[in-house]
């Protein structure tokens, strides 16, 4: 059997989880308590001591990161052979593995591309331009988040229209969203949501492939639970049969992507889908001090649907969070700087211990201007990813039509890059003759000539870059990936073209191209017969945190989403603020308190040893100074876990004194405290207001001094007030 697993590392509820192989099985597993250590030794349990054959056993993750680091970790507890067979990855990287091999069961050729969101988003907006559809005050963005929306919750285009369509405007978006299938079919392709919806539509039309894969996976491990989506969540239940057993991972309290379909029903209903089940909970807590965990407790205790856990830990006390009062962003930053100066002097710490964390990546540029002015080192994470370049991708989009000619979308991308005479028109005509035939852009260019609006030099351009091509297609399977990528790029010039452009910009886009060569070349060298299609898929399916390197000593700039799953000794929660931290869901519709609670839960958790927390009285949004209320979630903390600091505020400011813009803000209105006379406004409430006379409450946030309502006065004029300077007067 080989090398047994020694479980001696493990405490008693991760080694009775490990050692349990049963029914279903629930591991709840709070922040800290050594989630991947237990899939980890699971995994090398059921493989060692178990006897499973390792491709039999399906461990699904949520980031390649983590998959690649639990192989590591399984070879480095049972050796290197085993491991290799197992299939391990993200949902998407697995599944699109099966639809490869079974694509002679699918619509698709095995070689079929996949479209990241600015492929998608590409794909829309050519859709609107070219079958002329204008939807008013509706981005090309919104229409592809509403695509992608629909598919996680598996509605397909036939049921949008006949079950979703609401007004006009939806209308509009179900030719969009017929339209936009259609294309990805043409082009060969797939988007992320298809990755999971195809291989559902595949076992439930060929039941024979279905008992193939139930038959073939003994054992099925699920990590991060908690963010699986409705497909996701049916992928699963269509796998797991009588025979094969199943883990889950997960913990409800870091549930952070409803934005993106996850559902914290598929753990709430677990025990519903699974009777025949057992629960498992990892509580005690091995990374941050028992302040940090009571801090994080006191705000995750607020949210009302949870499964009952009680984190503990055997780590010291530890300092309080402290909560630092700036006067704007840019004092913000400054403070930040200046805090991580004074913890790396007073305890020895490197750069590489501080994260500074934020709700959205907007908040990155100040942090970024005031780094630099304070000669700190860092690095963003899931900012313009690498692959997202677009020199990169450019070049991606190359190797992407060398390897399927129907990538109609990569192929407009390079068209005319670099410009070889082939204008908008040209193409567009393209196009036109392309649909008239009901025949691929590719296939276009060979019949150039009977384009008769194209005139014959720029016919001979076209003529000469589908020449280019054909080359490099014919190369394919002579060369190596990285072989065949760099006499790509010194054919077309691209080194010679940024270098003579002699720009900072240019240097920095040269650099790029000659990483990505590298990338492509240690692929090459990695593994026997490496194929140019799986570097583009690998590529396709990275994602920010994927790029992260703890080795480098630098601070680490990142959203809390990008930040799950990282630890950190000392973490910045900076922004703070109602309507940014939560984020208002007039900018994210989807976005609940709660999740946003257990988004500040994360953020805390992220934290070995210390934890600040900052917020600005005003900061720049939208182009205006807005006032801020400092988050709910600062006023939720347990009062013992925090000290309040107050940074640069009473500094004197660039802009308008506080007092001055305090006044403005507010229209002038008497200053008296009106606490006591709005103790009971709450949503519902009818008020009288000097100014803008009769109106309604329809929300009320923040506590204490900072207790704000919402009030929709007489004409739909919508005001914020702050209660404690608002003559409110209460009617009923």
């Amino acid at each position: 059997m080989g090398k047994m697993v020694k479980l001696n590392n493990l405490n008693d509820a991760q080694l009775e989880a490990v050692e349990y192989v049963g029914q279903p099985q629930m591991i709840i597993a709070g922040a800290g308590s050594g989630k991947t250590r237990v899939l980890t030794y699971k995994i090398a349990y059921l493989l060692s001591n178990e006897g499973y054959k390792a491709d039999s056993i399906l461990a699904l993750t949520f980031t390649n990161k983590a998959a690649n680091e639990m192989k590591e970790r399984i070879r480095e507890l049972i050796g290197g052979k085993k491991t290799n067979a197992l299939w391990m990855g993200t949902f998407h990287s697995i599944f699109a593995k099966i639809l490869r091999i079974e694509s002679k069961h699918t619509p698709y050729s095995s070689n079929f591309s996949i479209y990241d969101t600015e492929d998608s988003l590409s794909l829309v907006q050519n859709i609107l331009d070219q079958l002329n559809i204008e939807i008013e005050g509706v981005t090309p963005n919104a229409i592809r988040h509403r695509i992608s929306f629909m598919k996680n919750h598996m509605v397909m285009p036939a049921e949008f229209r006949k079950h979703h369509i609401n007004s006009f405007k939806d209308g509009k978006i179900a030719d969009v969203y017929e339209e936009y299938q259609k294309r990805l079919l043409a082009n060969n392709a797939m988007d992320f949501d298809d990755l999971l919806l195809k291989p559902i539509e595949l076992f439930n039309s060929k039941s024979n492939i279905l008992q193939k894969y139930k038959k073939k996976f003994k054992y099925i491990l699920v990590d991060e639970f908690q963010d699986t989506n409705k497909a996701q969540y049916e992928l699963l239940k269509l796998l797991v049969s009588r025979t094969c057993k199943l883990t889950v991972v997960g913990d409800d309290a870091q549930s952070i992507y409803s934005w993106r379909g996850a559902s914290l029903d598929n753990m709430l209903n677990f025990e519903k889908d699974f009777p025949k089940h057992r629960i498992f909970r990892l509580e005690q807590n091995y990374r941050s001090t028992k302040m940090i965990l009571k801090a994080a407790e006191s705000v995750i205790k607020n949210n009302k649907n949870q499964l009952i856990k009680t984190l503990w830990t055997e780590n010291n006390d530890g300092e309080q969070v402290m909560i630092v009062k700036c006067s704007d962003e840019k004092d913000e930053a400054h403070q930040i700087a200046k805090f991580i100066k004074k913890e790396i002097s007073k305890k020895k710490l490197s750069h590489k211990d501080f994260a500074v964390l934020y709700r959205t990546n907007a908040q990155s540029r100040v942090l970024e201007d005031i780094f630099r002015k304070e000669k700190l080192p860092y690095t963003i994470i899931g900012g313009i990813e690498f692959y997202r370049r677009k020199e990169v991708k450019d070049i991606l989009a190359y190797l992407r039509v060398i390897v399927n000619q129907n990538d109609e979308e990569s192929l407009l991308r390079i068209m005319n890059f670099p410009q070889r005479g082939i204008g908008s028109t040209t193409v567009n005509r393209m196009i036109e003759f392309a649909r008239k035939l009901d025949i691929t852009l590719f296939k276009t260019m060979e019949r150039v000539f009977e384009v008769i609006e194209i005139k014959e030099r720029i016919q001979k351009n076209v003529k000469t870059f589908r020449l280019l091509l054909l080359k490099y297609i014919e190369l394919k399977d002579k060369l190596s990936a990285g072989e065949l990528t760099r006499a790509l790029v010194d054919e077309l010039g691209l080194i010679r073209m940024f270098k003579d452009e002699h720009t900072s910009e240019s240097h920095q886009r040269m650099e790029n191209i000659h990483q990505l060569l590298a990338a492509i070349s240690e692929f090459s060298e990695s593994k026997k017969d490496a194929k140019l299609e799986e570097f583009l898929e690998e590529v396709s399916l990275i994602s920010g945190v994927d790029m992260y390197e703890d080795e480098n000593n630098v601070v680490t700039l990142m959203t809390v989403h990008s930040a799950k799953g990282l630890e950190f000794p000392v973490v910045f929660l900076s922004g703070c603020e109602e309507e940014i931290f939560p984020l208002s869901n007039r900018f994210n519709s989807d976005a609940t308190v709660d999740e946003e609670r257990r988004l500040f839960y994360v953020g805390l958790t992220r934290a070995q040893n210390k934890v600040y927390v900052s917020h600005a009285r005003s900061r720049y949004r939208f182009g205006e100074v807005a006032y801020q209320s400092r988050s709910r979630f600062i006023d939720e903390l347990d009062n013992e876990t925090y000290v309040e600091l107050n940074g640069g505020v009473g500094r004197k400011s660039s802009r308008k004194t506080r007092k001055e813009i305090y006044y403005e803000y507010f229209d002038s209105v008497d200053y008296d405290d009106f606490d006591q006379d709005n103790k009971d406004v709450r949503i519902g409430s009818r008020v009288m207001h000097e100014k803008f006379g009769l109106g309604k409450v329809v929300d009320v946030t923040g506590s204490g001094d900072m207790v704000k309502a919402t009030v929709q006065f007489e004409g739909n004029n919508i005001k914020q007030l702050m209660l404690k300077f608002a003559k409110l007067k209460i009617l009923n």
